[in-house]
């Protein structure tokens, strides 16, 4: 569980302090008055850019030094306190800081204390956008399960854009170099294209143990940009230099990626209709199935970091009897769960158990 959430100089928040927090945590303001801030906060003492995916100089303060801060301490089971930390200096405004227990250390090791996943209403889109923005969506149920997704993936992304930099220089590639750049992404590519395909496989399994109801099934299927083992792909990509040359930019590989997402069909042999054709209401249903299904995976798997959800405005769009079985399988679970919302009526099924706070205007103040 995090408590104890401190931030400083965070868009528009000066100084806050988030304190008692409980398995629900409830933020209740005005549209605009800083809820999705603590959020996205709380998002960045995970691997990555958070859940707005911003960049490092939009996040500080305008009227602050150029830099920010968030704290937090992680009760473990163990009753012991991990205290970690992230941010940017004034003086360092492109480097992102990160300590634990107060020693420096990577944003890449952040995974192996907790776990965060998130919806926010920006990822209402997620089965209407690129194929990019569902990579990362299921990249970062990967790395709940699988710490060591960040570093593979990581390793991938950089060895993609040396591949890319020389297929685009005007001058013949090196093919020694090209040789051991393809080692090191098939060798990483690998690592990733399995990994997600193993999450899939597992969500799959899950969620066609779902009824179909109160939330709309989905059906996930990985497709991969290219060979998922590693001597095939180091093949497929020596031999695709020519074209690739051409294009002057790597066409096959993990990069390349898609996970198709179907609302389940009702019938036997009915293949269901594809998320992208649904309705607004089906899709973030779809969206919610998915969260909980893989929250349950870390249950199963029995998850020994604390694990937390995020949930942006998840309710105001949820009738009644969605939000009470949201409610119902959330409090099943283990994970501590924080919601935001314009105000407190759809989440009364909750809010005797909860810890509320009151936001405006970049403050927060316990109800």
């Amino acid at each position: 569980m995090l408590d104890r959430i401190l931030l400083s100089r965070f868009r528009n928040h000066r100084e806050t302090a988030v304190e008692g927090t409980a398995q629900f945590n409830l933020l209740v303001g005005e549209n605009g008055a800083g809820k999705t801030n603590v959020l996205e906060a709380i998002s960045l003492l995970a691997p990555g850019r958070g859940l707005r995916r911003a960049q490092l100089a939009d996040v500080p303060a305008q009227d602050g030094d150029g830099g920010f801060a968030v704290n937090a301490a992680l009760l473990m089971p163990t009753g012991e306190p991990v205290r970690l930390g992230t941010g940017v200096a004034a003086e360092r405004p492109g480097r992102r800081l990160v300590q634990v227990n107060g020693a420096q250390s990577s944003a890449l090791s952040l995974a192996e204390w907790l776990s965060i996943g998130w919806l926010t209403p920006a990822m209402d889109r997620l089965f209407v956008e690129s194929a990019g923005a569902r990579r990362r969506f299921l990249d970062r149920l990967v790395l709940a399960i699988e710490p060591a997704h960040a570093g593979h993936a990581a390793r991938l992304e950089t060895a993609l854009r040396e591949r890319n930099r020389l297929l685009s220089d005007h001058r013949p590639p090196d093919p020694h170099w090209l040789d051991a750049i393809e080692v090191q992404i098939a060798e990483a590519g690998a690592l990733v294209a399995t990994a997600r395909a193993r999450l899939v496989a597992r969500l799959e399994a899950a969620l066609a143990q779902l009824p179909d109801a109160p939330f709309a099934r989905p059906s996930l299927a990985y497709q991969p940009g290219g060979p998922t083992e590693a001597g095939a792909l180091a093949i497929a990509l020596r031999d695709g230099r020519p074209r690739e040359r051409a294009a002057q930019r790597t066409l096959i590989g993990p990069h390349r990626d898609e996970l198709a997402v179907t609302m389940a069909g009702k019938g036997q042999g009915d293949k269901g209709q594809p998320a992208a054709e649904c309705s607004t209401g089906e899709q973030k249903a779809m969206l919610i199935a998915i969260t909980l299904a893989h929250s349950q995976l870390l249950e199963s798997d029995g998850e020994n970091r604390p694990r937390l959800l995020l949930l942006d405005e998840v309710a105001a769009h949820l009738d009644p009897v969605r939000r009470e079985a949201l409610f119902d399988r959330l409090r099943a679970g283990s994970a501590q769960v924080w919601l935001t919302g314009t105000e407190i009526a759809p989440f009364e099924a909750i809010a005797g158990e909860a810890a509320v706070w009151e936001v405006s205007a970049g403050s927060v103040r316990r109800v």
